[in-house]
């Protein structure tokens, strides 16, 4: 417990009248003057703890010390208050010489009296009419009136009187000279050394005059010291013309050693619990309620007339003003940072004849070591500002914790790379005003302040892939001059390159919609047929046949032959099947198509009903139900090029399980005898339903021409992309499974009549160009044509 009210300099209290000459008298019947051992003491302070520091590094602090923080004798030592003038000043260093005289120890002889004699206490008439007056059961307000307002809270139980001399020197070492000058030059010399101080400090005690007032001229002439003598103490006790100066040199001298002790040792038994209470809520709450504890917590119940004595509004307020320098301190930092010569440099050696993203700019800031040593100046100094900034935040919010207006503060933060490099680009293209704006990477322009209307300046082409630049133009940085591969220059942009319209080479656009086709279908409408001559020298159309034996029919167009200039693309195929009465056989179609002609074998079959591929469709023609309608729909999902459709056809034969009332089919039996046959089978028509697209194999070698002959490099550009183009158009008719088949070979070979080693140099032409483009995907494709 600390001192809160002690007895002030104009004379000691009436509480214990004749103990205070009895220390007086101790004390002098032995007082002498020893010289003590004098000697220099440099002490160096690199970081000094400031008040707030300390008052805050232990977490395990009682709940009030916020309330005794100014209270303490440290923090109020003149010792102390000069150290932290001086090291705000810049004195970061102190030599102190100085001489101590012998100290004596006083006891107060009273309690002492009273503990081994049992004799009572020699209090003030007065003290113990204050005692009686309050009666057994005073209240704390009683108590502080009648007691601790006029005696304290503690009285003086033993004090160490003694004295020292000394003279202390404050050095700025940053304004001292390194070479050292004779004791006797003059004056006004600007350069002083530390051996010169050394010197002058060791000669205090010897010529003390002449000492001092060398010492103040160097103080005057260079800023680069603070002298300061300080005597205290009692020195001889011829330094007492009367008795009742004694009392402050016991208790108010900073460098004499007291010894208190609470009031409540010399009060009866029944008024000490009272008299604690009375005191803790004294100086905790500084008269202004009681202190009340519960759990280990503690707090002030306020009363009326001070309903904010648990919130320290000054204390809160002045951190609250801390935080604010502190915050900024911190853009000062910032600001410093920018203006700073190192990040001044690193702009302007940034090229402006292209455009730079943050990317490059990190690239020319990894090169520039001066930046980087700077950046990591600014970061240190951030993180000293960001430990006071935390340090003062965790005291506000324990001062304010029962105030009624919570703090709010937000933490500032440290700016990353990204945003110097951003502002680098903000500096570069957004300076045409005073004041910067900011650079927008992504859209491509600046933020302006709301007072400045057009802060942008002329923003070069950015060089790289894809889309961008491949050169600016010349004569205006802000254009391109050229592309890369596969875009083209528009308007000064690069824009992705796209292949003509290939309607002059093959036309593949079709404006029939799925339900349009089905019901086109439904109809037979002739407008959707595609003419084609059959072929079979197994069966003829409209006769009856055996159909135990397998059956080969051809549905071609011989278009290489009699329509060169079409290709044809097949929607649909229909038969119409007739079978002779009760017949068990069941007609089974194999499906190969060709493409664009050539061999059997450079057709590919059709997964009829496998996976989502559709299956044959049946409708009767009449009631008997002797013909039907076999329509394969394959609609704009799976249509597809073709010249000639091979259809093989065989028989099985139905039947009824009686076990599983399920219908089995199998295979017939070669008979030799034709009275045992099954039945007959007619094939009534066979018709393609599709369309015919218009194909120039004239205009298509031109094209191709143009890849071995090209007239400039954008028309053979030009050229690839339109037979990319068709390459993947066609492919992409291919029939289904798990890779497409390469129709755009067989187009070549039997359309185009090209030989192997040309098609196979124009693929090879093809994917290496494709291969360059932006975002390019070569789809596998299977072989169907050698």
């Amino acid at each position: 417990m600390g001192q809160l009210d002690l007895p002030h300099a104009d004379g000691p209290p009436p509480m214990l009248p004749w103990l205070l000459a009895l220390l007086l008298l101790s004390a002098c019947c032995r007082w002498g003057v020893a010289g003590g051992a004098g000697g220099t003491v440099p002490q160096q302070h690199a970081a000094p703890a400031t008040p707030s520091s300390s008052s805050s590094s232990s977490s395990g602090r009682a709940p009030l010390d916020w309330l005794l923080t100014d209270r303490g004798p440290f923090y109020r030592a003149q010792e102390y208050v000069d150290f932290m003038e001086r090291y705000r000043q810049g004195f970061t260093t102190r030599y102190r010489i100085y001489r101590e005289f012998a100290r004596w120890k006083v006891n107060n002889l009273a309690l002492e009296r009273k503990d081994f004699f049992n004799l009572p206490l020699p209090l003030a008439p007065e003290f113990i009419r204050n005692i009686r007056l309050l009666g057994r059961r005073p209240s704390p307000q009683q108590i502080t009136d009648s007691l601790i307002k006029k005696y304290g809270t503690h009285f003086l139980l033993a004090a160490t009187l003694g004295g020292e001399e000394s003279l202390t020197i404050f050095v700025d070492k940053r304004k001292l000279s390194r070479k050292a000058e004779p004791l006797g030059t003059a004056g006004n010399n600007s350069g002083v050394s530390l051996e010169t101080l050394h010197q002058l400090a060791a000669s205090y005690f010897i010529d003390r005059e002449s000492t001092l007032r060398r010492l103040h001229h160097i103080q005057i002439a260079t800023a680069a010291i603070k002298v300061t003598e300080t005597r205290t103490g009692p020195l001889g006790c011829s330094n007492y013309d009367n008795l009742d100066s004694v009392s402050s040199v016991l208790v108010q001298s900073p460098e004499n050693k007291v010894q208190l002790q609470g009031l409540q040792m010399v009060l009866p038994s029944y008024l000490r619990e009272r008299f604690v209470a009375a005191a803790l809520s004294y100086i905790a709450c500084s008269s202004a309620g009681e202190l009340v504890c519960h759990r280990s917590d503690c707090r002030c119940q306020c009363q009326p007339t001070f309903p904010r004595c648990n919130c320290p509004e000054a204390d809160v307020q002045a951190l609250e003003g801390n935080l604010a320098q502190l915050r900024r301190a911190w853009e000062s930092h910032h600001a410093q940072f920018e203006e700073s010569e190192e990040f001044q440099a690193l702009v302007k050696r940034l090229p402006v004849d292209r455009f730079l993203n943050s990317t490059a700019i990190s690239h020319f800031w990894a090169m520039d070591l001066d930046i980087q040593h700077r950046y990591q100046q600014l970061g240190t100094s951030l993180k000293l500002l960001s430990r006071k900034t935390h340090r003062l935040l965790r005291r506000l919010f324990n001062l304010s914790k029962r105030c009624h207006r919570q703090p709010r503060f937000t933490l500032p933060k440290e700016r990353s790379l990204p945003y110097w490099w951003g502002r680098a680009q903000s500096l570069l293209y957004c300076s045409e005003t005073t004041v910067p704006g900011t650079f927008l990477e992504e859209s491509h322009s600046c933020t302006c302040p709301s007072d400045q209307p057009s802060c942008q300046g002329s923003i070069p082409c950015a060089l790289g892939e894809g889309p961008a630049c491949a050169s600016c133009a010349e004569d205006n940085s802000t254009r391109c001059g050229t592309c890369n591969h596969g875009y083209v220059l528009s308007q000064g942009f690069c824009r992705p390159e796209v292949a003509d319209s290939l309607e002059h080479y093959l036309g593949l656009e079709t404006d029939l919609q799925d339900l349009e086709l089905k019901y086109l279908l439904q109809k037979r409408d002739s407008r959707i047929e595609v003419h084609s001559i059959f072929i079979s020298n197994d069966m003829r159309l409209g006769s009856w046949f055996d159909p135990s034996w397998r059956k080969r029919m051809l549905l071609t167009l011989k278009s290489n032959k009699y329509k060169p200039g079409l290709v044809h693309v097949m929607l649909a195929l229909s038969l119409q099947i007739c079978l002779t009465k009760n017949s068990t056989l069941e007609p089974v179609m194999a499906i190969y198509v060709n493409p664009f002609g050539g061999s059997h074998s450079e057709s590919w079959f059709m997964p009829v009903n496998e996976g989502s591929f559709p299956d044959w469709e049946r409708t009767n023609v009449d009631a008997s139900a002797q013909c039907q309608n076999w329509t394969l729909t394959l609609g704009n999902k799976w249509k597809t090029f073709f010249e000639t459709v091979h259809v093989y056809l065989r028989s099985r034969i139905k039947s009824l399980d009686d076990s599983s009332n399920e219908t089995i089919y199998y295979e017939p039996l070669e008979m030799a005898d034709p009275s045992k046959n099954l039945g007959y089978m007619k094939i009534n028509s066979l018709q393609v339903f599709g369309y015919s697209l218009p194909f120039e194999s004239d205009a298509i070698r031109d094209l191709i021409l143009q890849l071995d002959y090209p007239y400039t490099q954008g028309s053979q550009d030009s050229a690839m992309l339109q037979l990319l183009e068709i390459r993947d158009r066609v492919n992409r008719l291919s029939p289904p499974g798990k890779t497409r088949l390469d129709l755009f070979t067989c187009l070549l070979r039997h359309r185009l009549k090209l030989a192997n080693n040309e098609v196979a140099r124009i693929q090879s032409s093809l994917r290496a160009f494709n291969a360059k483009l932006p975002n390019a995907v070569e789809q596998e494709t299977g072989k169907l044509c050698s």
